[in-house]
């Protein structure tokens, strides 16, 4: 059995890791709570998870899937969107997160059907790897500014 390439495996491990804080840091907060803009002009929680599923295509097509939405219908979820400008366009919560969900599955699924990344791939895949991890912090702090206890212990 032919076994898959550390550069795989990292990004694996990373998808995991990151899924794992998300949903972490996401979890108990109601459609409502993910609205609430800090300061009056931060990115809310909301945008944010949006965001994040949106810049997920991407990295899913590198890899030859399907994107989890139409990226037109939700760009206002892209980078440097002004998330208060698209306040009344955000999606349900409970759908951000079935989205992620989807999203998730759909990456496990691919890597663990691949055996190497094309060189071509490395860098945007470890960038958009990046990109989730700055995010998944993002809304941990997002999470305390709601009043909720921090997710990770």
């Amino acid at each position: 059995m032919e076994t898959q390439s550390n550069d795989i495996e990292i990004i694996k491990n990373q998808v995991a890791s990151t899924y794992f804080v998300i949903t972490m840091n996401i979890d108990g907060i109601t459609h409502e709570e993910s609205m609430i803009f800090p300061n009056g002009e931060a990115n809310c929680m909301n945008w944010i998870l949006g965001h994040l599923i949106y810049i997920r295509n991407p990295l899913l097509n590198i890899l030859g899937e399907e994107s989890v939405w139409d990226s037109e219908k939700f760009s206002f979820y892209n980078r440097g969107e002004i998330a208060l400008d698209h306040k009344d366009k955000l999606i349900s919560f409970e759908d951000l997160k079935s989205y992620l969900k989807q999203s998730q599955d759909t990456l496990e699924a691919k890597l663990n059907t691949l055996q190497s990344f094309k060189s071509e791939m490395i860098k945007d895949i470890s960038t958009l790897s990046l990109h989730e991890i700055y995010h998944s912090g993002q809304l941990g702090y997002l999470r305390r500014i709601l009043g909720k206890p921090g997710a990770i212990k």
